[in-house]
């Protein structure tokens, strides 16, 4: 017993000299890995790192970049929007307007797109669009320093995305149209339809047979039911 209590009086000394020290509850370590998970994960989505320079400042995606990865990914579901082809390169410079068919022609921009690529590679990335685009800016505007052109082009394209062409309309053809004219039907096809065009479905299909007992067309059909059924109060028995 005289241990015991030596053991509480220690414990009671030991709490007054740390008070905090039962404040804060113990946490299981599967608890820590979590947060040290979380935090990895975030700081991933940042685009920074731990120690690294600039780790408080996201990475941010210009309006030009973001541009560019709508025309990558354009008719693509594969596409990651990081490398574009020649076919949306010449549909981001056609929808963007680069393309004036004076200074700027599809041929013009085809060719820079051949000189900026790799010899091996049928794409660009977003460094190499940018060279093209300057490229193209000189070109375009000739009577303007290099940097004022690429700001030109660059406005052209920043915020814009594919253009979407509607949906193609049905030319009318003279050969359907004759096809497609109940009027001009004949024999069992003629039957098919009404003398609004509408079909008849099944009636117009097959022949149905009249059970009613009246001949075909007999004009009275129904009278003798009619005469048959009538009331007979005030007749004399």
């Amino acid at each position: 017993m005289a241990d015991q209590k030596d053991n509480i009086d220690d414990f009671k000394v030991q709490t007054a000299k740390h008070p905090n020290m039962t404040s804060a509850p113990l946490r299981p370590h599967s608890e820590h890995s979590k947060d040290r998970a979380s935090k990895r994960l975030s700081t991933e989505s940042n685009g920074t790192s731990d120690g690294g320079v600039g780790s408080s400042t996201p990475v941010e995606i210009t309006a030009l970049e973001e541009s560019f990865r709508r025309f990558a990914i354009h008719g693509d579901t594969r596409a990651t929007g990081k490398e574009m082809h020649g076919k949306n390169w010449s549909k981001l410079c056609k929808d963007c307007g680069v393309i004036d068919g004076k200074n700027i022609t599809l041929t013009d921009v085809d060719i820079v797109f051949s000189k900026v690529k790799k010899k091996s590679s049928r794409t660009i990335i977003f460094d190499e669009f940018k060279v093209a685009l300057g490229e193209l800016a000189r070109k375009k505007y000739k009577d303007k320093t290099g940097e004022e052109a690429e700001a030109e082009v660059f406005q052209l394209i920043e915020g814009k995305s594919p253009v979407i062409s509607g949906v193609t309309r049905a030319v009318a053809s003279p050969t359907v149209s004759r096809l497609t004219d109940t009027t001009k039907f004949t024999g069992s096809h003629k039957e098919r339809f009404d003398e609004t065009g509408r079909g008849k479905g099944k009636a117009g299909r097959v022949d149905i047979v009249d059970t009613s007992g009246y001949v075909s067309g007999y004009k009275h059909q129904g009278s003798y039911e009619k005469k048959v059924t009538k009331p007979t109060a005030g007749r004399p028995v």
